[in-house]
């Protein structure tokens, strides 16, 4: 019998907000260690700064994804840009593969109308952002990194706190057309991988988009952060493609 595969995004979680965080916790004990997948999309975290953090909420979401992989569910997480950070002790302490930006994966595979899809965070999406990709490319920079986890955990915290700030500041002064997708770029990265699915968050845009890709029928799925529609999930079964929301 083919498993559901469940794919979710945007989350950040952190202790600010102890109820999402609650609900993820019970998504993953009741809902996802019986799927047969659970992709998380980026932005799993409000912010990540490092491997070697052990405030909460991170020991008990590392401990509860260890369950659901240890059950079976195959788990796969991409970086987005607020938990870039995320590393190999995070993946060999849950049991989760790190996913490249973009991948391409095969979901529904034995089901009617399974078919190769692209998986991305989403903010690559976003070139019209110029200002955000330079600043993206900064940040993942191995001289940054490098000096970032040298410093301790303390100036971790209070150095991501400031790039938090100053993000949304900057955000609240650009247009919302600029901090969205380019229609041109997701049709580039959907040739260039050759596939005519695409899912994605980081936009917090949640909608399916269906348009013609060089005459063939193509589709995008935006998935929904936490903090609008807590507990959403987009599900692959059986051919269909469902949106669906825990708790």
């Amino acid at each position: 019998m083919p498993q559901d595969s469940l794919l979710i995004s945007d989350l950040h979680l952190s202790p600010a907000r102890p109820g999402t965080v609650e609900l993820f916790l019970r998504f993953l004990r009741e809902r996802a260690r019986h799927a047969g997948a659970l992709y998380i999309l980026g932005d799993l975290f409000d912010a990540w700064i490092g491997d070697d953090n052990s405030l909460p909420p991170a020991p008990e979401v590392i401990e509860t994804l260890r369950q659901v992989s240890d059950a079976g569910c195959r788990l796969s997480v991409m970086h987005g840009n607020r938990d870039f950070l995320l590393g190999e002790d995070f993946a060999r302490a849950t049991g989760a593969r790190l996913l490249p930006d973009p991948c391409v994966v095969e979901l529904g595979v034995g089901e009617p109308g399974g078919q190769p899809t692209l998986l991305m965070h989403g903010d690559l999406l976003c070139s019209d952002d110029l200002e955000y990709q330079q600043a993206r490319r900064r940040l993942r920079s191995p001289e940054f990194i490098r000096d970032f986890l040298s410093r301790s955990i303390e100036e971790r915290i209070q150095l991501a706190a400031e790039y938090r700030r100053r993000s949304g500041e900057v955000v609240s002064l650009k247009s919302a057309d600029i901090m969205d997708v380019n229609q041109r770029t997701v049709e580039q990265y959907m040739r260039e991988h050759r596939v005519r699915r695409l899912i994605h968050g980081h936009t917090h845009r949640p909608a399916l988009h269906e348009f013609q890709l060089d005459g063939e029928p193509a589709q995008r799925y935006v998935l929904a952060d936490w903090h609008e529609q807590s507990g959403s999930c987009l599900r692959i079964h059986d051919g269909l493609t469902l949106q669906e929301t825990c708790g």
